[in-house]
């Protein structure tokens, strides 16, 4: 990989990372409502997907900082966050407004997805510490 394609992966990464970082780290310092707003949408053992949410977003946005298994994080994160859409903004199934707000967070997490999978595809960079830096 060329420097130039280098730096622009790192910052890739990076952009991505943010996003899941701080919205773990929320989550996990506001344990209790991040449960609620999980059993809130109506899924089960709400413990136990508040703590899967916090380890992929916190974990994953860690990794992907490093640039660490970053192939494998951007991986999981993907999907999960597809899944996101499908089990909090199904929009399709909403009210008016409630629609629009939740089509425009599912659209917005296609993009993320899509990101996340261009660092599956073709790994972190050379500005990585893990293995399969290309």
């Amino acid at each position: 990989m060329s420097a130039f394609s280098s730096f622009f992966a790192f910052f890739a990464r990076i952009f991505l990372a943010v996003l899941f970082v701080f919205s773990g780290w929320a989550k996990l310092t506001g344990f209790e409502g991040t449960v609620g707003y999980v059993a809130s949408n109506d899924l089960p053992v709400p413990q136990l997907f508040a703590a899967l949410t916090i380890l992929i977003e916190l974990g994953g946005g860690i990794l992907l900082v490093l640039g660490l298994f970053s192939r494998i994080a951007a991986f999981i994160m993907a999907g999960f966050v597809l899944l996101t859409i499908v089990l909090v903004h199904h929009f399709w199934a909403m009210g008016d407004a409630e629609a629009a707000a939740n089509q425009l967070a599912a659209m917005k997490n296609l993009a993320i997805a899509g990101g996340l999978l261009m660092v599956t595809a073709f790994g972190p960079g050379a500005w990585a510490v893990g293995p399969g830096r290309d």
